[in-house]
C-alpha cells in the first residue's frame, strides 16, 4: 500500500506493529539516516540543503510572457570564449609593449602558467561551470 492509503488507526497499527512483508513505498525519496540496531538515526550528511538566491530586489518577474520575441543566439564557440577571457589582457601586452620578441607575455598571468592538465584539473572542480 502507498503511504497515503488507509485510515488514521491502519496507520497507527502499522507503526506500532510493522509487517516487513508490506513495503513501504517511497515515491523515490530518499533517506536521511538508516536503522541502526533497531534505531533509526538521521545523518546531517544526507539531508538535503536547498541553496535559494535572495530575490528581493530583482525586477523581473517570475514568468514570461508569450508575446516576447524570441531570442536567436548563434553557438558560443572556442573562439568566442578565447575572446572573452584573453582579448582583454593580450591588447594591453601589446599597447604597453609587454611581449617578448616571440609574442609570448614578458609578465603572464596565473591562467597563463597553467598547463594544460593543471587546466583540465580546474576546470573539473567543484564550483566550476560545468556542473
Amino acid at each position: 500500500m502507498y503511504n497515503k492509503r488507509g485510515t488514521r488507526l491502519f496507520k497507527k497499527q502499522r507503526i506500532e506493529n510493522p509487517d516487513p512483508e508490506l513495503p513501504i513505498d517511497k515515491r523515490g525519496v530518499r533517506d536521511t539516516g538508516f536503522v541502526v540496531n533497531g534505531i533509526y538515526k538521521d545523518f546531517p550528511e544526507k539531508i538535503p540543503e536547498l541553496v535559494v538566491p535572495d530575490l528581493k530586489d530583482c525586477k523581473l518577474k517570475p514568468y514570461v510572457s508569450y508575446k516576447t520575441p524570441d531570442v536567436v543566439q548563434s553557438e558560443f564557440t572556442a573562439k568566442d570564449l578565447f575572446n572573452a577571457v584573453y582579448t582583454e589582457k593580450i591588447m594591453n601586452d601589446f599597447k604597453n609593449k609587454q611581449l617578448n620578441d616571440d609574442g609570448s607575455p614578458a609578465k603572464p598571468s596565473n591562467e597563463e602558467l597553467l598547463t594544460a592538465n593543471e587546466a583540465w584539473i580546474n576546470a573539473r572542480k567543484t564550483g566550476s561551470d560545468i556542473f
